[in-house]
């Protein structure tokens, strides 16, 4: 989706995978088939690109410093995704850049956990520090006794121990920060998980003026703190008290904001690109509200009846294999038009 914006803005875009015939090489004007960090392949993209993004925080850094060594520009910077891409690392960041978040403690070994879990309270959540995502390298602790089970199910990592958040509903914010350091947010969602994967996304999300100000607020107080360049998914906890704090964020387009395909004018995958390359930001202010539903695994065989359903916006990835957990699409909805107020 991000090679379609750059294509509809004029832009040849060139992708480096490892996976042969990718979705995104397959409407792209060059494909360079190499490990992320292969040291030719870096150099032919570097001739190609005048710039460069990433579509996942879990790309070497590496392989980032050896592009920004040859010259070229990478957007978002090392700076996002070195925090992006340890959980302690992450947390740390954004309390110190004055974003709140649950207590949290860095696990070295399966010992460290039991006087974490008497300092935060149970149950806590056990997450591996770099890599997992859609729940995966994660496990409950309501007790010590099972702080070495879940140390061996999340594969005997670094890890990082979060406290619960007792929280009403998740929210997240999709923002952008140009290279003139102009912020533009869209307004918060509201998203469901089933299973550790995101299901559903309405948006705008039904919260207070205040509650989406100060949502915003926070991911610009991030973006500045990051020094960003791009698009940025910031996840957050709304509790009962209607406090926010942060969840998880992550240096990219998000899932959570494929609802502006199709209810803004200007999409956060054109955002993206705008910002990399330069460009001013365009206008987010959706002209209706939306839902958005994952399509995992087998559910996007039934592409042709929802192809047929008139209200439905119907996104197909590309991806050539059906796995159970994979998302291979969504479906946007159009729920009536939306009016800020």
């Amino acid at each position: 989706m991000l090679a379609l914006a750059a294509a509809r803005l004029g832009f040849d875009v060139a992708v480096l995978t490892p996976e042969p015939d990718s979705p995104a090489a397959r409407v792209s004007a060059h494909e360079i088939v190499a490990d992320y960090e292969d040291a030719d392949a870096l150099a032919r993209l570097a001739e190609l690109a005048d710039v460069v993004t990433y579509e996942f925080e879990n790309v070497p850094a590496g392989a980032v410093e050896r592009l920004v060594g040859l010259g070229v520009e990478v957007a978002p910077g090392l700076k996002a995704l070195a925090a992006a891409q340890d959980r302690v690392a992450e947390k740390t960041f954004l309390n110190d850049a004055g974003a709140a978040t649950v207590a949290f403690a860095a696990i070295d070994a399966p010992d460290d956990i039991a006087p974490a879990l008497a300092r935060l309270g149970a149950p806590a959540l056990l997450k591996t520090r770099r890599e997992g995502y859609d729940g995966k390298g994660q496990a409950w602790i309501t007790r010590p006794g099972e702080a070495r089970d879940a140390w061996t199910r999340i594969g005997g990592r670094p890890a990082i121990l979060e406290a619960r958040a007792d929280f009403r509903r998740e929210l997240s914010v999709i923002a952008a920060r140009g290279r003139d350091g102009r912020v533009a947010a869209y307004p918060p969602s509201e998203n469901q998980h089933a299973g550790g994967i995101l299901r559903r996304t309405l948006a705008p999300a039904d919260v207070s003026p205040e509650v989406a100000a100060e949502a915003m607020r926070i991911a610009g107080l991030i973006l500045a703190a990051l020094d960003y360049v791009g698009v940025i998914g910031v996840e957050l906890f709304q509790l009962s008290d209607r406090r926010l704090l942060v969840n998880e964020i992550a240096p990219r387009v998000h899932n959570t904001g494929h609802w502006t395909a199709d209810a803004c004018e200007v999409d956060q995958f054109e955002q993206h690109i705008r910002a990399a390359a330069g460009w001013p930001l365009g206008p987010t202010q959706p002209f209706a509200r939306a839902e958005m539903l994952n399509l995992i695994g087998e559910e996007a065989l039934d592409w042709r009846g929802l192809a047929a359903d008139p209200a439905a916006r119907l996104w197909l990835y590309g991806k050539r294999d059906v796995a159970p957990g994979r998302k291979m699409g969504h479906v946007t909805r159009l729920l009536g038009r939306w009016a800020q107020g």
